[in-house]
Formats: C-alpha cells, structure tokens, sequence
C-alpha cells in the first residue's frame, strides 16, 4: 500500500487520467466515452498515471491492461449477486450529510460497513469484478485504486508495487457499503474508494495535463475537481439515465455505455489538443 506521501513525491505526469465513481451505470458509461474516444483518436490508455476509484478502477484496470474498453459493451457478471440493503445505504449517506470531520465521518462508515461483511458475498464479488476485468495483473503504466479501511477509516492507495491482486484492489475500491460487501485484503476489510474525496483527483496534482471523468458531477455541480482539470461529465440526458432507480439490469448497461460513446465526439473536441504528450512517442 502506497501512502498519500508517497504519492506526492512522485514525479509529476504529463497526462494524467482520473477515473472517477459512478456505480454500475457509471461503469458503462465511463466505459463507453473512452471507447469512442478512442475511436476519434484519444486514447486514455496513454496516460502516464491513471487513479481509478470504484466504478472508475474498474475501467482504469481494462485500459491500463491494454483491453479495447469496447469489450464493456456489455456488462460481464457486473450486477451484485444479491439485493442491495437500501438501509444500509441510506444510513452511510445520512451520515455522510452530517457535516462531520471526513476522518470520523470514514471511521463511522466503516464500522457500519463492517456489519454487512460477508465471506460468501465477497468471494462473488471478487468472481464478477475478475470478470469485468479480465485480468489479476498490475499494469506497467502508473496505476492508482484507492480504497478506504473499514476498520480506522484511513485511506488506502494500491499500485503494482502492493502486492495486492489487481482484482482484489478494484473489488475493495468498487466495495460501496450496502451495495457491495467490503473486501479482505491483508487481514483487514476495505470500502469504496470514493469515501476519501470522490474522484480523488488530487492524486494527480502537477500533471501537464489532467483528465478527470466523472459520472456523478450532476450531483455535485459547482464542486471543483482539481485545479487546470478538464472534467468529463454526463450530459443532462446521460445523468438522468445513471440516476434510473431501481435494480440494475443489463438493458440499462447497455444505454448507459451507448450514451458515453455519444458524448465522445464532443468530448474528443475537447481534448484534442491537451492529450498530446509534450515529446510524441
């Protein structure tokens, strides 16, 4: 496990990639705005850093890996094996909008999240996000997946030098409670990455250029991401399909990947010029 100084004393990127959460219809959409990107002529999978959190560590992983994120199209044991526990997902999130100090506010989810532990569930959960991934091996390109331990709260940051499988750090990164149960890695139990600050961009302050795609800034509009980022957000359209209630269903993958790809042609407008490294390889 890397710590937040470690990070920091990094050299800085030239592109930077931020994958941020998303859940389930995150994951498809991410998935297919970098699919279309990629058909335009950008592919994210250049980036000399990328930090995926939750759904974004699971995209993060099939890019670095070299895998045509097209292969998202379609979800690949990607629904939970058993109902979410809606209470226990109100809760977290009710005590999230508490105003508390982040530090204890993690503390507080994670022995709400540590109830729900569940060593059947977890050993599914690690068969469905080995699926999405198809692979268990770290990239050779700077990759990040943060997490969070349910036991103190502290913040959790993995890359290849761990030794943490590649599918145990997205499960435990992706592991939101009361959607998923939390993850075992080392002898102690990890949650959703996004508990630390969302998309976690400022793991990749200092790069020359930063991408951050988020599924979720319709949530929180006027928050900022990092500074000099260029942000990758739902469309109104594409928001109101990841905000669709209820059980998450392949139908509903699928719509959610076609509406990222579709934001890729404006998106690659965008991006056109930055994503150039600075000495063409």
């Amino acid at each position: 496990m890397r710590t937040e100084d470690d990070v920091t004393t990094d050299r800085a990127a030239d592109r930077a990639l931020v994958l941020g959460p998303g859940g389930y219809l995150g994951t498809a959409w991410t998935a297919g705005l970098a699919a279309g990107l990629r058909e335009a002529g950008i592919d994210l999978a250049e980036a000399d850093l990328t930090v995926g959190t939750s759904a974004g560590a699971i995209v993060a992983a099939v890019l670095t890996a070299g895998q045509d994120p097209a292969r998202l199209a379609t979800p690949t044991g990607a629904a939970p094996a058993r109902r979410p526990d809606t209470a226990l997902t109100g809760a977290v999130f009710a005590l999230l909008g508490q105003g508390l100090d982040p530090a204890e506010a993690r503390r507080r989810v994670g022995r709400l999240a540590l109830q729900s532990a569940d060593p059947e569930a977890e050993a599914d959960l690690l068969r469905r996000r080995t699926a999405l991934i198809a692979t268990d091996t770290w990239p050779e390109q700077r990759l990040l997946i943060t997490a969070v331990c349910a036991h103190n709260g502290e913040p959790a940051l993995w890359d290849a030098a761990c030794g943490v499988p590649l599918a145990r750090a997205v499960a435990a990164s992706s592991a939101f409670p009361g959607i998923e149960v939390p993850v075992t890695v080392d002898g102690r139990h990890y949650i959703d990455g996004a508990l630390r600050a969302g998309t976690n961009a400022d793991l990749a302050a200092g790069a020359r250029t930063l991408v951050v795609i988020d599924p979720l800034a319709h949530r929180h509009p006027g928050t900022p991401t990092a500074p000099g980022a260029l942000t990758l957000a739902p469309d109104p359209a594409a928001a109101r399909l990841l905000d669709t209630p209820g059980p998450a269903d392949p139908a509903t993958w699928q719509a959610a990947y076609r509406a990222g790809h579709t934001q890729a042609t404006p998106a690659a407008a965008l991006l056109h010029e930055a994503w150039r490294p600075v000495t063409p390889r």
